[in-house]
């Protein structure tokens, strides 16, 4: 889960997540839309019988409050909660695992605040079934022909790889780019990325307020993906100040074509 504002037990109710998925959380930074239904959540997660360790990755800023919290209203929880201080001015990998690779990248805002980068690892290609029953292949041999393994059969015959098999899915990767001034540089650290949402809270004739209160345009957005090659963008985080964002998306899409506005409950794939 990225971010884990107040509301934020509902939204995963209506999408029907099973609240033990969750295995970490990942603020951006500590304005309260990012991070005030973190604690409730903790709690809730407590009285659904949870076990398994959860894992907060966020700015070092929230440690102190959230042990605090933890302490006055989470005594008793029968998981351990392991904090992982994230350093905002840095881009550096802060999660890994056997399948995907998680990455923090600086952003600029009114207070310490990062993005982060979700990239999947590359996997194995997939075995021809047509080619696997044609030469009758033992189940037990699959992995090594995954693996790159030719196959010898009874005859003698050498039955290369690249027929039994076809090329692995290319990895996919999601950039989150939460509140931030525009950054010209930005998109060096989100290069190629599949899916980039950045926050477009102004159309461009707010820029000056943009500016002041460090965050983004829908332009500038657009500006960012193009940029970085994305093959879509998402936007976000509009100002109360519009009635309807469809500027906002008219804006975005004079620079970058492919991009959508975020509605709740909205799904988008990668």
């Amino acid at each position: 889960m990225v971010d884990c504002g107040e509301g934020t037990q509902i939204q995963v109710r209506k999408a029907h997540v099973n609240f033990n998925k969750i295995t970490a959380i990942f603020i951006t930074h500590l304005h309260g839309d990012h991070c005030f239904g973190l604690i409730g959540l903790i709690s809730t997660l407590g009285m659904l019988g949870r076990t398994s360790p959860l894992n907060i990755y966020a700015p070092k800023e929230l440690e102190q409050i959230l042990n605090l919290q933890l302490r006055l209203f989470c005594s008793g929880l029968e998981y351990k909660v392991f904090f992982h201080c994230v350093d905002t001015s840095q881009e550096c990998v802060v999660y890994e695992d056997k399948s995907i690779s998680i990455k923090s990248i600086p952003l600029n805002h009114r207070i310490p605040c990062c993005g982060y980068v979700f990239t999947e690892k590359p996997t194995l290609p997939h075995i021809r079934r047509d080619m696997i029953d044609f030469y009758k292949i033992p189940i037990c041999f699959r992995n090594a022909i995954k693996n790159g393994a030719d196959w010898t059969t009874p005859e003698g015959e050498i039955i290369n790889n690249s027929r039994l098999t076809l090329p692995a899915d290319s990895p996919r990767s999601y950039a989150y780019c939460s509140d931030t001034k525009y950054m010209p540089d930005l998109y060096k650290m989100i290069k190629d990325v599949d899916l980039l949402y950045h926050e477009a809270t102004y159309c461009s004739d707010n820029e000056n307020r943009a500016s002041l209160y460090y965050h983004s345009t829908a332009i500038q957005a657009a500006t960012v993906a193009l940029k970085a090659n994305a093959k879509k963008l998402i936007l976000g985080h509009f100002s109360a100040r519009y009635d309807n964002e469809v500027k906002i998306l008219e804006e975005a899409k004079s620079v970058f074509e492919n991009v959508y506005l975020a509605n709740e409950m909205d799904v988008f794939n990668v």
